[in-house]
């Protein structure tokens, strides 16, 4: 069993995310979200789709992006 890292819950199905050359062990993917997912730059809200990005900041939609001065980005159907 291995020990979730944002929880502290010992689970006898734990799984690893490795990313960026660092391993990371969860219980659950709401806790790899939380850990893992960026965020919106403008609401805050965790990205756990396709978001926006520029210039280094990420967005979880174009509105977002405009509220903060980015005007090139739109959203996608």
């Amino acid at each position: 069993m291995a020990t979730c890292e944002v929880c502290g819950n010992d689970y006898e199905m734990s799984f690893e995310v490795h990313a960026a050359g660092a391993v990371h062990t969860f219980d659950s993917i709401e806790c790899a979200a939380q850990r893992m997912a960026p965020m919106c730059e403008n609401c805050g809200c965790r990205i756990l789709g396709h978001g926006l990005q520029a210039d280094g900041q990420f967005f979880c939609c174009a509105h977002c992006a405009r509220r903060k001065g980015v005007s090139e980005l739109t959203d996608h159907a």
